[in-house]
Formats: structure tokens, sequence, C-alpha cells
């Protein structure tokens, strides 16, 4: 039978012989319409609420793609990654997170996440990072960052290098306490 040049091309055709997805994340509802969404793109999808339940996951069967949130009720997603790339290393990991910043982006990225986006992500956006090949350019942003952004991605990144210890994080950035993980705790100014 002779293909039709006019049959348009499928998600599933981006996907590959593989279409096993996990996805992570601490937020019921968010991660139930992302993995219908993911389903019907051709992903046969795996879902956990928390770190522990993603890192069993991940050992029992670790997918050729997963999104991960950065921060779970019980952890970092950070450690999920670890989890599969432990197991597999041609996953396909994006990170997802309400709370992004320079300093988790490259460690997501060291420890073989492919891209981090902040959320709200919406599914055409993580399916494109999820597809996309080797090679290829990401769009760069418009804008740059405003004073207010700036100012948070050091504290940020300040906060990594001390190993997310508040107190430690405090003193080298001559802050009291408090005020740090108020800032913490917000979400990233645009």
């Amino acid at each position: 039978m002779a293909e039709n040049s006019d049959t348009p091309i499928t998600a599933t055709d981006d996907i590959g012989p593989d279409p096993s997805l996990l996805v992570v994340d601490d937020d019921g509802p968010f991660l139930r319409r992302l993995a219908r969404a993911m389903e019907t793109r051709g992903f046969t999808v795996d879902t956990a609420e928390s770190v522990a339940e993603g890192i069993a996951k991940a050992k029992t069967n670790p997918p050729k793609y997963a999104v991960v949130d950065l921060r779970l009720g019980d952890g970092s997603g950070l450690d999920v990654i670890a989890a599969i790339r432990q197991r597999r290393d041609d996953t396909r990991i994006i990170m997802l997170t309400g709370y992004g910043n320079i300093a988790t982006a490259v460690n997501a990225v060291k420890l073989g996440a492919v891209d981090y986006l902040a959320k709200p992500a919406d599914a055409d956006d993580i399916f494109a990072a999820l597809t996309q090949r080797p090679g290829e350019r990401v769009e760069l942003p418009e804008n740059p960052m405003s004073a207010d952004r700036v100012r948070w991605e050091h504290i940020q990144r300040v906060y990594e290098m001390c190993d997310r210890n508040v107190s430690e994080t405090a003193r080298r950035l001559n802050m009291h306490r408090r005020t740090l993980q108020r800032i913490l705790a917000k979400r990233a100014p645009k």
C-alpha cells in the first residue's frame, strides 16, 4: 500500500518506538490533566505524586521520557532524576517548577535533564521539549530579566551553593534568616 503524501505526521512519529513517560508532580489536578494530554499525543503514561513513588517507579520500569516537578511534598525532584539516570541513560527528562531559577536549572541539567520549564507550562510546550531533536535551538526570550528577577536568581544561586541551608545562605547574603525564608517561599518574579 502506497503512503499518501497528504497524510499528516502524527505526534507518535516524534516519540519513537518506546513511548513510556513518567510524570512526577504533587499537584494532583495538574498531574492528571498533563497525563491525559500526553496520552492523546501517543505516550504511555505512568504517574507519581511524590519523590518516593517516582523513585520506585523509575527503578521498576525506567521510562524513555520523564517530566518531573522540582519541589515535591517529600523532597526534591532532582532525586527522581538521579534515580532515573541510574537505571537508564537515554531518558529525555524535563524538569518543571513554579520556583524556576538558574541554579536549579543548571543542577537539573547536570543530573541529566534535557530541559527546564517554568510552570505553568502547557502540554504543547512540554511535548515540544520532550521531542526536541538534539542540536535544535531554543528560541531566545524577547525580554531581559527584571532587576527583581536578577536579585532573586542571585539568592537562589547562593542557596544552591550552600546545599539549600537557609542559615548559611542568610549569613553569606548578610540577610536575616526569616527574611530569606519568606523570599524562598515566594514564586520567582517576572
